[in-house]
Parts: structure tokens; sequence; C-alpha cells
């Protein structure tokens, strides 16, 4: 009985081990690189765009800029709405997208210095979660642009 009590316990207490978003920096991101690099937090962005795609997600890595760049390509002329979170421990970036699906599963990242996985999670049909996890510690630098929608991902 008592280990029984300990077990719920343990498993209900791992809740508090959960994201504190009043802990959290929480930014909007905008429509312009600011070369503003955070290594933890929460991001969003609001729009009314629906049925968007995820067409692509691509990277460069040129010698000398300091940074690694990802971008994800929508089918739309703007971003869905989106919300993310950089997670120190470990290292990973996830990123929601709301009435978005994937139009492909391939991510077509070559030599990424700082990528170690992408992976696409549809959650209800209706939202698309991307987790990407990374080599080693790294910082970020999120923003978008328009015409056609890109969401950019500065890694360094």
């Amino acid at each position: 009985m008592l280990r029984s009590l300990a077990l719920i316990i343990v498993l209900f207490s791992s809740s508090v081990f959960a994201q504190n978003l009043m802990e959290e920096r929480i930014w909007k991101i905008s429509a312009r690189k600011k070369s503003i690099f955070l290594d933890s937090g929460v991001f969003h962005h609001n729009s009314n765009v629906k049925g968007a795609g995820i067409s692509s997600v691509r990277n460069s890595v040129v010698a000398g800029r300091g940074y690694e760049r990802v971008v994800i390509d929508f089918s739309s002329a703007t971003i869905p709405k989106i919300y993310g979170h950089i997670s120190g421990s470990p290292q990973k970036l996830s990123i929601d997208f709301f009435d978005t699906n994937a139009m492909t599963n391939q991510t077509n990242l070559k030599n990424s210095q700082f990528v170690k996985s992408i992976d696409f999670i549809s959650v209800d049909g209706k939202t698309m979660t991307m987790e990407m996890s990374f080599k080693a510690k790294s910082s970020f630098d999120v923003f978008y642009l328009e015409n056609p929608a890109r969401l950019v991902i500065d890694i360094r």
C-alpha cells in the first residue's frame, strides 16, 4: 500500500517539472531579422490563415556568416498561426503550426552543423508539430517572410 501511494505521488509530481509560462520569456516574432539570439523561451505569431501546407524544410550554411539558417516553406502567402518553445534540456525547438498540414515529410538539410533531426507530428489533422533536435547547445533568431510564406530560424 505504501509503495503504491509513493508511486502515485511520484507520477503526479512530474507535473511540477512541466513548462512554466510565467518564468519563460515570451515574444511575438516579426517580419524582419533582429539578430537577437535566444536559447530559451516561448514565441508566437497570430494569423487567420487556414489550410496552409508545409511544402519544404531546407537549410543553408555559409562559412563566415556565423550561423546556420533553416527555412520552412509554406504553400500560402502568409504564415499560419504558430506557437514555439525553445527548450534547453534537452536542446530542442518545438513549433506548433495551427490549421496546417505537411505536404511533405522530407527535409532537405545539407551539411547541417547544428540540427540533429527534424520530426513532424500530426496532432489532430489540423495542427502540425515540428520538433528539431540539436547536436549541441544552440541559440535562435526566429522571424518570418511573406509572399511566399517562410518561417526562418537562424541557429548559432
